[in-house]
């Protein structure tokens, strides 16, 4: 019997074109490295390469870690002045990035559907990509009504050292939740980086109303439908309080 649901952020419960969001995300975010007296262009190209460290990452160190130290290595930046870009970066997260939330598509499920799921029992984990600090999922959770305590769990890079589809990164969250996989639904709009929670013996949801499927994997196997189609779904699940 299913007790924990485990939820993606970014085009499940968050609705927006990923490419419209990608964009004014990094033009917002250039602007805090123009504050800073950085150049946009290589400063962005330096986000990405610490975002694919981060992808890499094998658990030896936290994502986090792992970001500033390509981050790094690519700009040259001394010890001190990393952590100044950091501490802007933050404050950016909690601030600025708010311009980005016109690019959502308004949605009351995810809302009603967490607090619903809440009253039934059951356990429920913000299981998004761990490649933003921890303000970073906040402030993109209060955009549509939630917050970090409505779930037992929130990955961010501070607290994962693997990224999806890494096996590794569920793994460190059954562990964490002390959650079997068996008892598990993994809530995703990705075949490979959500979906890949099956192989570990999860439930799954592919969520399809911003499907990101780049690789064109066949999705005929999975269950399957909008985040409405998923609350419906989920709402029938017995109580377990």
């Amino acid at each position: 019997m299913i007790d924990t649901i485990l939820f993606d952020l970014d085009g499940t419960l968050l609705h927006f074109s990923q490419d419209d969001f990608i964009n004014a995300y990094f033009t917002e975010l250039g602007k805090v490295f123009v504050g800073l007296g950085m150049d946009a262009g290589p400063s962005v190209k330096a986000v990405w390469a610490g975002t694919k460290a981060m992808i890499k990452n094998d658990g030896s160190r936290s994502n986090s870690e792992r970001f500033w130290a390509d981050f790094a290595e690519y700009t040259g930046l001394a010890e001190n002045r990393l952590k100044a870009v950091e501490a802007a970066c933050d404050a950016f997260y909690v601030n600025e990035f708010n311009k980005v939330k016109s690019m959502m598509i308004p949605n009351d499920v995810p809302k009603r559907l967490v607090h619903a799921l809440a009253v039934k029992g059951y356990k429920l984990v913000l299981a998004t990509n761990p490649l933003f600090p921890a303000c970073a999922v906040e402030t993109r959770l209060n955009w549509i009504g939630l917050e970090s305590r409505d779930f037992i769990l929130v990955t961010h890079y501070t607290n994962s050292t693997f990224c999806k589809p890494n096996p590794g990164y569920y793994r460190e969250v059954f562990k964490k939740t002390g959650s079997v996989p068996e008892k598990c639904l993994m809530a995703g709009n990705n075949p490979v980086e959500d979906m890949s929670a099956g192989a570990l013996g999860a439930e799954t949801f592919l969520v399809t109303d911003c499907l990101e499927n780049e690789t064109n994997a066949d999705i005929t196997a999975f269950r399957r439908g909008t985040l409405a189609e998923l609350e419906e779904y989920l709402v029938a699940l017995p109580d377990i309080n």
